[in-house]
């Protein structure tokens, strides 16, 4: 089952790096707007955008295989197809606790591999919403 409940959700929140794959530099976009929010409450964003230069000042990576630094949280914000191969990389990596999909992206079968694995799923809930209104 993906995560639900609010105590889930606030522990989940608890983390400190975020990867965000489709993270976008323009602002206006939730793409932009969600993981530059986060950042504004101490979060660490790496930002995952082969199509992008820049996204808050640093180079984005072009794939989570390709991110160097400790993961706690991928944020996705691809469009539902996308989620099955994000999960592909997440479950290639050691660090990462949980996959998060923003609103209206679902992929149940994706997202029981993640909970198979021993990670933490939550789906289709917007991550800047749910901070707001935990923490």
């Amino acid at each position: 089952m993906p995560v639900e409940t609010d105590a889930e959700l606030r522990e989940i929140l608890e983390c400190d790096t975020i990867a965000v794959v489709g993270c976008s530099g323009t602002a206006g976009k939730a793409a932009h707007d969600v993981p530059n929010l986060m950042r504004e409450h101490g979060y660490e964003i790496i930002p995952v955008n082969p199509y992008a230069d820049e996204i808050f000042g640093v180079e984005p990576y072009d794939s989570l295989g390709a991110v160097e630094e400790e993961i706690d949280m991928v944020d996705v914000f691809r469009p539902s197809e996308e989620v099955s191969g994000i999960v592909d990389e997440v479950l290639e990596r050691d660090d990462v606790d949980v996959v998060w999909t923003q609103l209206g992206i679902r992929d149940r079968e994706a997202g029981e591999r993640v909970e198979d694995s021993g990670r933490q799923y939550v789906e289709d809930r917007c991550l800047k919403v749910e901070y707001q209104r935990l923490m």
